[in-house]
């Protein structure tokens, strides 16, 4: 299993501290969310952050913007050193040219849908990206109880991608933790985001085993 740990639930206090801890962790992605206070209720970190995160942490960069209007910064993600950029389906309603952008610039594209996002509308659009990020829980905040229909979702992305002949690796963010993870991982997940889950852990690096053993 891959995992990205998510910033939002570091302590920016000691950033450093938690890198250093993520460099040496089983983790193969950081998982940083852009949230503008618009499409979701809160507000969290800019480009000036993830480029200090970029020359300290040797993890890709999986930037996911909950924001509107994300078209107008992939130049900004691209100079951040991101690996990955992360649009959600519903603030994008050309998302092909986005898609196409992302990918201009030289990243990984991915597309990301809420808890109320039918999966099914991805199928014009699956096979041109390189991930699909499943929220299984309401964007904005941390800690968060996971919603169990997320399991039916990733099962049915899973299908799609199949059918599609896309190559979308899934990622699921929210409420994850060993019992869930453990699950999404039977479902089909392939990268799970988890956040209080290991920055909260009296043992991190443990927490984060515990994740990428899951098959």
């Amino acid at each position: 299993m891959i995992v990205s740990p998510s910033l939002l639930s570091a302590d920016f206090g000691n950033l450093e501290r938690d890198l250093d801890m993520i460099n040496r962790s089983e983790a193969q992605m950081l998982h940083l969310d852009v949230m503008d206070g618009v499409f979701v209720p809160n507000i969290s970190f800019g480009f000036p952050v993830i480029k200090y995160v970029q020359q300290l942490c040797t993890k890709q960069l999986d930037v996911h913007l909950m924001i509107v209007e994300p078209q107008k910064f992939v130049n900004e993600v691209r100079d951040t050193g991101a690996t990955i950029m992360n649009v959600h389906y519903e603030v994008c309603p050309h998302l092909d040219r986005v898609v196409q952008q992302i990918h201009d610039a030289g990243m990984k594209a991915g597309v990301t849908l809420n808890p109320a996002t039918p999966v099914s509308l991805l199928r014009d659009i699956v096979a041109q990206v390189e991930l699909v990020l499943l929220m299984s829980v309401n964007p904005g905040f941390g800690g968060q109880k996971f919603i169990p229909n997320t399991l039916n979702k990733v099962r049915e992305l899973a299908r799609l991608i199949e059918e599609t002949g896309s190559k979308a690796v899934i990622e699921v963010d929210g409420g994850v933790n060993d019992v869930t993870g453990r699950q999404l991982a039977e479902a089909g997940a392939q990268v799970l985001v988890a956040g209080n889950y290991v920055f909260k852990a009296e043992d991190p690096l443990a927490a984060i085993h515990t994740l990428a053993a899951l098959s």
